[in-house]
């Protein structure tokens, strides 16, 4: 099926996390769905824009929002990527498709004193779960690493002599990130009591039973110590990485440097994080330009 060997190729060749890879089968099997019955179409390979203009029509009026339409059809670009790549398709059917227009929600980090709250309340209790979820927060706060590199992070990728964590991003690609006094010590701490246990997973991160730990897990654990400490409305991995970013740059911190440590491939990925800072830049302008002391 062609649906089957795109994940598959999500899965193997990208290694995409399990969230994303279940995001993007919903998105597919949804349009194939569309495509069954309304065209009778079985091969989602064969749909012309036509039938993905009628699709987006229905979304819309089924009062999806644009944000979500556009996710929808961001998979499907994807997918027909795949299939030009693979010699079944010459051109995409979405080659000269715009995007639907939507409102940029500004994303607002944790402080560093949030940041701090949880980590003092895990650092009392000591035992293998607090250890493990202190050391989740850490690595988010102080290598700014997505949630999929997270998880599939090996014992292997941390190098004590060199402090330094290779991690493997979007489309295979490693990077090496510093790792901290602060951080080298927690590894260190957790790899004991990791070791009393017996667990031998190969992963550096586990569950109590010694299994490899899972995105709704990641989440679970960020969502319910930060909700303890912050009201702000979305409590998530991304938002921890948003805290990295945004903290690195009112410190300083040169832009193209934080780019590295992300992992983005262009700078305007990264540029988004200088939107929260504005109020910083407003202040600093404000003091320091000549301009701004005459009236």
């Amino acid at each position: 099926m062609p649906i089957n060997s795109f994940l598959q190729y999500l899965q193997i060749e990208r290694n995409y996390s399990d969230h994303t890879i279940t995001a993007y089968k919903n998105d597919l099997e949804s349009f194939q769905e569309f495509c069954k019955s309304e065209y009778d179409l079985k091969n989602i390979t064969k749909a012309n824009y036509s039938i993905i203009r009628s699709w987006i029509v229905q979304l819309i009026s089924q009062e999806v929002s644009n944000r979500s339409v556009n996710r929808k059809i961001s998979s499907l670009k994807s997918f027909y990527k795949f299939q030009q790549k693979i010699g079944e398709i010459e051109t995409s059917p979405l080659v000269n498709h715009k995007a639907l227009k939507t409102e940029k929600k500004v994303q607002v980090p944790f402080s560093e004193r949030e940041v701090e709250d949880v980590l003092e309340q895990l650092k009392s209790e000591g035992d293998f779960t607090s250890v493990r979820d202190a050391l989740i927060i850490e690595l988010f706060y102080l290598t700014g690493i997505r949630r999929s590199e997270l998880i599939n992070l090996k014992e292997s990728d941390v190098d004590f002599h060199k402090e330094s964590l290779k991690v493997l991003g979007k489309r295979n690609k490693e990077r090496l990130i510093p790792l901290l006094p602060r951080l080298k010590k927690s590894i260190q701490n957790y790899l004991i009591l990791k070791r009393e246990l017996g667990h031998k997973e190969l992963r550096l991160l586990v569950t109590e039973k010694g299994k490899k730990i899972y995105d709704t897990l990641v989440y679970r654990i960020i969502n319910n110590y930060f909700s303890k400490v912050s009201s702000k409305e979305k409590k998530s991995p991304h938002i921890i990485r948003h805290s990295f970013a945004t903290h690195l740059l009112n410190e300083g911190a040169d832009i193209n440097a934080i780019k590295e440590l992300l992992g983005h491939s262009s700078l305007a990925s990264t540029q988004v994080y200088t939107h929260s800072n504005l109020g910083q830049l407003k202040e600093v302008y404000n003091q320091a330009h000549p301009r701004s002391k005459k009236k």
